[in-house]
């Protein structure tokens, strides 16, 4: 993608977006900021920061002299996103709503939209590298590569798609945004979940989903306490369980018809160890990847690789060493070198 396109940047309001539309623009690519609106919603306590990245991303815009358009997406990510994470942790599972609003609406609904309003190609500001064959590379700086949450993007728009950051560390963006005197150079990055800011997942869970309290039963099988709910607590969890004195309590399991959660003091005890990653939903940008060959796993966002060998037939993953706290509902990656192979979510 080296000649001049025209290209839809997704200008979320942050630094990353801002610096990625102002190197495109310099590179002499017709540049259009485009503000996703995926969820405007105050939560009791916790106000949603919409307005205030909408209007930063517009100052950005008027800063770099390209054209915006604002994109409505709230209905849609509501049933593609929120709606899956609600879901999932009602069955028990911790989904990442991050990966799936880059495969529903990132790379997915504002990429058909681009292309119908005559874009050649996408932007974002993710740390990651694509390829003009559909190749997805992570990210140089490895401590922001995000690499693991495009994992479920297609091919044809890998190649499509332009992530200059990933080429950078996050140092160097900040530079770049203070040589430019960009509005958003010393923005602080958002945390928590994706959509609403810095609403912690039980309270915002707690909005949407009734709960009961129940059992908190040690690896004697001795009940030791109570919960909220089982559906709030995630394999290897410490934080949170209310249960005083002693070792560390970490959660081992939960049993969601029963909405008892199983802790463990003993860090080696073997439900909070695994050598072998089932894997449901797969998904491979390229090819599929061949069995008998070891592989570069990655089972959560920073997280170390670990060598792995995949198992077409049984859709798994065989570790050379155990991983604590795999997490059903998580994605585990797979990466081959610096590409990105695929991966899928991990199976109880």
């Amino acid at each position: 993608m080296s000649s001049k396109k025209t290209v839809f940047v997704g200008l979320s309001g942050g630094v990353d977006s801002s610096v990625t539309a102002a190197l495109l623009k310099e590179q002499g690519h017709h540049v259009v900021g485009v503000h996703m609106k995926n969820w405007a919603q105050d939560l009791p306590g916790f106000e949603c920061p919409w307005r205030e990245d909408l209007a930063d991303a517009k100052r950005v815009a008027v800063q770099l002299g390209i054209d915006f358009e604002l994109l409505d997406f709230q209905d849609e990510y509501k049933e593609k996103v929120v709606y899956y994470l609600i879901d999932g942790y009602k069955q028990g599972l911790t989904p990442n709503p991050d990966i799936m609003c880059n495969q529903e609406i990132k790379f997915k609904l504002f990429y058909d939209i681009a292309k119908s309003k005559g874009a050649d190609a996408i932007a974002t500001g993710h740390y990651a590298r694509t390829t003009t064959d559909g190749q997805l590379l992570r990210g140089i700086d490895d401590n922001k590569d995000q690499s693991y949450f495009l994992y479920r993007m297609q091919s044809r728009v890998v190649a499509q798609s332009f992530m200059p950051l990933g080429a950078m560390t996050k140092p160097e963006v900040r530079a770049k945004a203070r040589t430019l005197g960009l509005v958003t150079a010393k923005k602080k990055e958002s945390m928590g979940i994706c959509f609403v800011g810095k609403v912690p997942i039980k309270d915002f869970l707690q909005q949407f989903v009734d709960t009961q309290p129940g059992p908190i039963i040690d690896q004697k099988g001795a009940e030791i306490g109570s919960h909220d709910g089982a559906l709030f607590y995630t394999i290897g969890q410490r934080h949170g369980l209310n249960v005083g004195g002693g070792l560390p309590y970490y959660v081992a399991g939960k049993d969601m018809e029963r909405n008892v959660v199983f802790v463990t003091t003993d860090l080696d005890d073997e439900r909070l160890w695994s050598s072998r990653i089932r894997l449901t939903s797969e998904h491979w940008i390229n090819d599929v990847p061949r069995g008998g060959v070891m592989y570069e796993v990655r089972t959560r966002h920073r997280a170390p690789l670990l060598k792995g060998i995949y198992d077409p037939s049984s859709h798994s993953l065989m570790l050379q060493s155990q991983v604590r706290a795999l997490t059903p509902g998580q994605s585990t990656v797979i990466y081959d070198a610096e590409r990105v192979v695929g991966g899928g979510i991990v199976v109880g």
